[in-house]
């Protein structure tokens, strides 16, 4: 390749106070191509240790990344006479490389201290014929080098021999300096390429792809700027190849595009209109699979599905989770209530202990919905093209015989950078090739039409995907679990106050924008490597950040609600007492004052005593664990660490009485648990309560440590049972075989239960999602210390509460569901800009406990109406029918589902204020409530 230098740059610079990491440069490259160039593919050549992005006339038209092998823009594919010689380019080049700024191993921190290189600036002639030669060469040698493979196709060596001798033919033909020579090489390769395989070769649908977290060894605002960069190359692609399809998913990322760069955006939509760019995946982010709310995964889609239809004109049909660390059993009823049949991931294939059986087979949740599940065998997301992956693609499939079908996702991801013109050269050849699968570049539409031709011969799988590897994630990272759950609940009670208000109030306008935008940031914060703590420092800040917008922008929202359920003849100031929940309440509240208030009150037969723990057992026993993993400090949990188990034994500083007597109880203490560490802990029982809470502090400084709190019960079971999203399931106590074995650290919501035929012990928890039962002994996680990729991470000060629930008979039976709600939604104190209600007031209850009324919320697309979605779930896992009561005008009823779209066949006939419903085990339902217009 004959390359001349126009204009050559440099640029070292460290990162200071004032040019801190993630600093971006501009420059202006001014360039004069010669006038022997003219005929010729002109290319600026720009290597640089950070990331670039090429500007022209204004717009962003290629990313530049030396990792993702993007080193060079294409000025003319073919220089003409009258072309312009002299350009003005614009190049942004950001501190920071394809996969963070750290130095040494991938997941460390960022290095303030690390310095970022332009190292070359050029303009050069780039000779297409060679580079089509080079290819030709390399996919050759790829098909000599791997004939094991190929013999596991059931072929024998001649192929591969083939291709090593027609290898050998070119560069016997081909003279470097003589290209009038590279003709007859390229139609050598030409026509070993162009000799076609049979009928019964297996398929491999090769989708362009650019998984772009949205948050990790980068900044929130980094990401911005690598979607420009990698979608303006992809763009650049579509327009050279047409056959070239794009698949893109996140409608947070394209919102960020439309928002910052509109052209680009604009240029997506055209290329969707065309079916190049397809849109997949339907939710705002793609979210971790395991610590959402059930609610918060319906809004992930809400959000999303309803943001791609409104900007490319459809949903999405295929729900697209590549790179998260599990899947809840209640994902495939909340896809099909949003539209979506059909789903693709790529986790799987870590599992550290067991291989997944499947690639593709149909995955059945904890309701009995079914979606088909495929994940390309090739185990990858971020496939390059050659002959080894495409064979790895056929050999590793799991179902061959089932279907002969298989996705392969090419691209750079991770960081972004996606596909290059030379992956698409390589797909290309290999389209229909003897002795190699069939390639062809297809849709995700178009792989899943394929798989479903053949899935009547498919495998089920029932229950959750359970990942093993990475449950170090339902620890790491405390404070942004707080924030999570805390969010998740305030959110739902200003959507509850606010509708009621609604409906009370003709004066009250519903904050829709406002409660759009908070969820939104909740749901960005759902992100697999935010929520889940597997961040940089910078990135954990910024969600603690985004969580204390929600809280407080909330609370506010909560006292405009408040004060349109009181409007009324003013009056002294006073307390407003609200239940969130679905059912009646009777708790001991603090107030700050003696003032007038009111509740709902159903007061809670008290237990009867019972001995809960195992015989010479301690309970709320504090455990430390070295805490050490192989690789992946922030996200896991090795099995070893089980073996390095030392109870906290430390003499407690204090012991005293901190409320004596009367409606509540209470003791608390303190606890040294290292030279660095120490805890203090309240103790808690009040009158009427079911359970006993203990209110923790920990102020926490370790590395590489895990702690934990068990409680040993005086029972014998051989499977424990977890809240997950609308319901819960059942994992061993046990480790039977190897499955069994990997789930020694597993995750659940605000329970987990261990009981016999008549008699059980809870542990709830406000905030905490990690947790275990081994045998007896239930075993709640707290906190951890990992130091890679934030060495900061979980360090400092922290508050939760967790709770231990005796009781009698099952635990649907006890009202474990309904306690480990109450412990997550305490009773609202609100202050009332004048006089509170002469009595109480319910606004909804439902007949049976088995059905949880989870959200009440105004329709999105009836914001000019008064019209309200009801989403309630059955929670003990049986059939049942029951009434909804509601006190609301409500002037008609019908069933949707849950992107609130009504069921042509679902009205409701309301009786006497009263809505009768049927559930299965686990169902979801979702209501649409008209109201009529207020009196006032």
């Amino acid at each position: 390749m004959r390359r001349r230098c126009s204009r050559t740059s440099a640029l070292r610079r460290s990162a200071t106070a004032s040019d801190p990491q993630w600093w971006t440069c501009w420059f202006r490259v001014e360039l004069v191509i010669p006038e022997v160039w003219v005929g010729q593919e002109v290319h600026l050549c720009w290597e640089s240790d950070g990331e670039s992005l090429v500007w022209r006339d204004g717009e962003p038209v290629q990313g530049l990344t030396k990792e993702g092998e993007k080193t060079s823009y294409v000025l003319s594919e073919r220089l003409r006479a009258a072309d312009p010689r002299s350009l003005t380019l614009y190049v942004e080049v950001a501190c920071n490389g394809l996969l963070g700024a750290g130095k040494g191993s991938m997941i460390a921190a960022p290095d303030p201290e690390k310095m970022f290189q332009l190292s070359q600036a050029k303009l050069a002639v780039f000779h297409r014929d060679v580079h089509n030669l080079l290819v030709d060469l390399e996919l050759l040698l790829g098909v000599a080098k791997y004939r094991t493979l190929m013999q596991g196709l059931g072929e024998d060596n001649q192929r591969s021999f083939q291709a090593l001798y027609t290898a050998n033919q070119m560069v016997n033909i081909c003279d470097p300096a003589q290209p009038e020579t590279y003709p007859a090489a390229k139609a050598l390769a030409s026509k070993f390429f162009g000799q076609h395989g049979g009928e019964s070769q297996h398929t491999i649908h090769a989708t362009g792809h650019c998984h772009i977290d949205t948050a990790w060894l980068w900044p929130f605002k980094e990401t911005v700027r690598k979607c420009a960069r990698s979608w303006s190359t992809a763009v650049k692609l579509m327009e050279q190849n047409t056959e070239f399809i794009f698949a893109c998913s996140q409608a947070q990322q394209l919102e960020w595009v439309k928002n910052q760069y509109p052209g680009l955006h604009a240029r997506l939509q055209e290329f969707a209109c065309r079916g190049q760019f397809v849109p997949v995946g339907g939710t705002w982010v793609e979210m971790d699979g395991n610590l959402p709310s059930g609610e918060a995964m319906v809004r992930q889609f809400l959000q999303g599905q309803n943001f791609f239809l409104q900007e490319f004109g459809k949903m999405c049909s295929e729900f697209w989770l590549p790179d998260t660390f599990g899947y809840s059993a209640q994902l495939p009823q909340i896809m099909q209530g949003c539209g979506i049949k059909r789903f693709l991931t790529q986790k799987l294939s870590w599992n550290l202990v067991n291989s997944f059986p499947h690639h593709t087979f149909f995955w059945e949740g904890l309701d009995g919905s079914r979606v088909l599940v495929h994940f390309p065998p090739g185990d990858s997301y971020g496939m390059q093209g050659s002959v080894e992956e495409v064979l790895k693609t056929v050999t590793n499939n799991r179902d061959k015989g089932r279907t002969n079908h298989s996705g392969f996702l090419f691209g750079f991801g991770d960081g972004g950078g996606g596909p290059t013109q030379t992956m698409l050269d390589r797909l290309k050849r290999l389209g229909n090739t003897d002795g190699l699968p069939r390639v062809q570049l297809s849709s995700p539409g178009q792989l899943f039409t394929a798989l479903e031709r053949d899935s009547g011969q498919l495998c089920t799988w029932v229950g959750e995907l359970f990942l093993e590897l990475h449950n170090g994630t339902y620890t790491t990272h405390a404070q942004l679990k707080k924030g999570n759950r805390e969010c998740e609940q305030i959110l739902h009670d200003v959507e509850l106050l606010s509708s009621l208000a609604l409906a009370r109030s003709a004066h009250f306008l519903y904050p829709a924008a406002q409660l759009q935008h908070l969820w939104r940031l909740l749901l960005l914060n759902q992100f697999h490597d935010v929520v889940t703590g597997s961040c940089i420092q910078l990135v954990a800040e910024e969600a603690m950040n985004y969580y204390e917008d929600i809280r407080s922008h909330s609370n506010t929202l909560l006292g405009a609600a408040a004060a349109a359920l009181c409007a009324g003849e003013p009056g002294p100031e006073s307390l407003l007492i609200i239940n969130t929940l679905p059912w009646k309440r009777t708790e001991v509240l603090a107030l700050p004052k003696p003032c007038g208030a009111h509740s709902l009150a159903l007061p809670l037969l008290p237990q009867q005593p019972v001995e809960a723990l195992a015989e010479g057992a301690v309970g709320n026993q504090f455990v430390l664990f070295d805490d050490v993993p192989l690789y992946w400090d922030a996200w896991d949990v090795m099995d070893y660490h089980l073996e390095t188990r030392k109870p906290v034994l430390g003499q407690a500083g204090t012991l005293a009485v901190g409320t004596e007597g009367g409606l509540r109880g209470s003791a608390w203490f303190l606890l040294q648990i290292s030279p660095n560490s120490r805890l203090s802990q309240e103790v808690v029982l009040d009158v009427g309560c079911p359970y006993v809470r203990f209110h923790t502090e920990v102020h926490w400084h370790e590395a590489h440590k895990f702690l934990k709190v068990e409680f040993p019960a005086r029972i014998r079971s051989p499977q424990a049972t977890y809240e997950i999203q609308f319901g819960h399931l059942q994992r061993p106590t046990h480790n039977n075989t190897s499955w069994d074995w990997a789930r020694y650290e597993v995750w659940a919501h605000r329970w987990l239960d261990l009981s016999e035929c008549d008699f059980g012990l809870a542990l709830l928890n406000n905030c905490k999602y990690g947790a275990s039962v081994r045998g007896n002994v239930l075993s709640l996680s707290l906190l951890r210390a990992p130091k890679a990729p934030d060495v900061t991470a979980d360090m400092g000060r922290h508050e939760f509460t967790y709770a231990l629930m005796p009781h009698k008979g099952s635990f649907q039976e006890a009202g474990v569901i309904q306690a480990a709600y109450s412990l997550n939604f305490p009773l609202l104190a609100l202050p009332a800009p004048g006089p509170a209600p002469d009595t109480t007031w319910s606004a909804f209850s439902v007949s049976s406990p088995a059905v949880v009324l989870e959200t009440i919320k105004q329709a999105e697309k009836s914001r000019q109406h008064r019209t309200l979605v009801l989403r309630l779930y059955e929670a003990h896992g049986s059939h049942v029918d029951c009434w909804l009561h509601t006190s609301l005008p409500v002037q008609e009823a019908a069933l949707c589902d849950l992107l609130e779209q009504r069921d042509p066949t679902g009205h409701l006939s309301l009786q006497d204020n009263r809505l009768k419903l049927t559930f299965s085990p686990f169902q979801v339902r979702s209501l649409l409530l008209v109201l009529q217009p207020p009196l006032n």
